[in-house]
């Protein structure tokens, strides 16, 4: 990616209706690395098929999305998933396989494209479980976790290997009131080394007190997607 480019940008991207159920609008936004960009949508369903319009999964009958200077459409299955691998994501609903524990879904993504030994992923993803309040990496099935610990888990899973986008969705009613905090400093830390991200919210209480390090803030709606002001 060359210096000063974007790190994620739509250009006029419409997404196939058929496949997203989002209005095929023209969408345009652009993230450079260390920005945050905050995305108001009350409809959980509208942010996530956003968000996959934002990784590549939805085509496109016009327009285009770049990340890390390289079109979505462009790339094969080997290059999709190396890109895909330097996101972090925060998903609302699903996205648990209670065939495995809960430590083995935090580190399964990364682990499929690291070459770092076991143990260093180990080692990190317990690091950032206590960051967040786990006393270890819990070992249970993700559908004997709490709403709680499960919000826990997401974002561990989703700071894990060091991304350079993170996209989250908002887990704000479920995440614990002493996680709030360390969840603020992590991104900020990310954000720090160059990191971006785009953040789904439903209410502006989700982002009160990081309201200062937006960058970007945004509506969602039926009709499209609108810029509003940073207050």
């Amino acid at each position: 990616m060359a210096a000063n480019a974007p790190l994620l940008e739509l250009r006029d991207a419409v997404p196939s209706f058929e496949e997203s159920g989002l209005m095929p609008a023209p969408y345009n936004l652009r993230i450079m690395p260390g920005e945050c960009a905050v995305i108001d949508c009350r409809d959980f369903e509208r942010a996530a098929m956003f968000a996959d319009m934002c990784t590549g999964m939805i085509p496109l009958t016009q327009g285009s999305i770049k990340f890390m200077g390289l079109d979505w459409s462009t790339l094969y299955d080997r290059q999709l998933n190396a890109l895909r691998g330097r996101i972090g994501r925060i998903a609302r609903h699903g996205s648990w396989l209670s065939l495995f524990g809960t430590h083995l879904n935090i580190m399964l993504p990364h682990l499929y494209h690291t070459t770092d030994p076991f143990e260093h992923v180990v080692r990190r993803a317990t690091e950032l479980g206590h960051t967040f309040g786990f006393p270890g990496l819990p070992i249970t099935a993700p559908d004997r976790l709490s709403g709680a610990d499960l919000a826990r888990a997401a974002c561990v899973r989703a700071f894990m290997g060091r991304p350079d986008l993170l996209i989250l969705e908002d887990i704000s009613d479920m995440l614990p009131e002493e996680t709030v905090l360390p969840f603020f400093e992590t991104m900020t830390a990310a954000r720090d080394r160059g990191c971006g991200v785009l953040w789904f919210v439903r209410s502006t209480a989700a982002w009160h007190e990081y309201r200062k390090a937006v960058n970007i803030h945004m509506r969602l709606l039926d009709e499209g997607l609108f810029s509003l002001r940073v207050v």
